[in-house]
């Protein structure tokens, strides 16, 4: 029997001229917001196909002025949606782990972003892994540009160590591993994987998933639509 766990996901509405404004150029705020939306859904397709994870959502921002949001409306019934709070993005990560531990008591928790849409149910299944099978109190996942993609905990409230981490810098991989080592952890690595900030990594990870709607979305920037 496959051990249950929180799948939680920390997510921004979709909305053009505030969704990956790094793409542009070459992407329209448009198409950057089609590139984003595409991501998330993909994202929580595979998320939803996880054997044991409980699919929990922390949303930010206007999902009625997002691109695709009948889509993304009718991908969020199969799940639970909870508000981010918090002043800054290492505060609503940690009280994001805080409230879906609310929701889902005395569960384990593996949370993701939406910037990396290659992932697979079976990806997810092993990044959570070593905290459900392994006997490990966390997980950490790197990412390619020095954050990381992936955080499980055995313990939901030790995710309190992220509220002082700077987020979206080169060091906060780094950072993070030492904030949860001071508190007494000692994280067991996932796999790295790339995420999306840039239309070169776009198009990189578009490269690893090519059936989904997020390559689909990267090939329409330049006209280059895929079928």
């Amino acid at each position: 029997m496959t051990r249950p766990f929180i799948l939680l996901v920390v997510a921004k509405a979709p909305v053009p001229g505030l969704a990956k404004t790094r793409l542009c150029p070459p992407a329209t705020p448009a198409q950057a917001a089609e590139i984003a939306a595409a991501a998330l859904l993909d994202t929580l397709e595979a998320v939803c196909a996880v054997p044991g994870a409980e699919p929990v959502v922390a949303m930010t921002g206007d999902l009625g002025a997002a691109a695709r949001p009948i889509e993304i409306g009718m991908a969020l019934r199969h799940v639970t949606t909870i508000p981010q709070r918090g002043p800054d993005f290492g505060a609503r990560l940690a009280n994001a782990h805080a409230d879906a531990a609310e929701v889902h008591a005395g569960l384990p928790v593996l949370q993701i972003g939406m910037d990396t849409p290659q992932v697979t149910p079976e990806s997810l299944a092993a990044a959570a892994a070593p905290v459900l099978h392994g006997g490990h109190d966390s997980v950490l996942g790197p990412a390619a540009d020095g954050g990381w993609w992936a955080l499980g905990l055995a313990e939901p409230r030790h995710a309190q160590a992220l509220a002082d981490v700077p987020m979206s810098r080169e060091d906060t991989g780094e950072r993070t591993l030492r904030a949860l080592t001071a508190c007494g952890l000692r994280p067991r690595r996932a796999a790295q994987l790339s995420d999306v900030d840039t239309m070169a990594d776009a198009r990189s990870v578009a490269a690893a998933c090519p059936g989904g709607r997020f390559a689909r979305a990267v090939a329409a920037v330049g006209g280059r639509a895929v079928a």
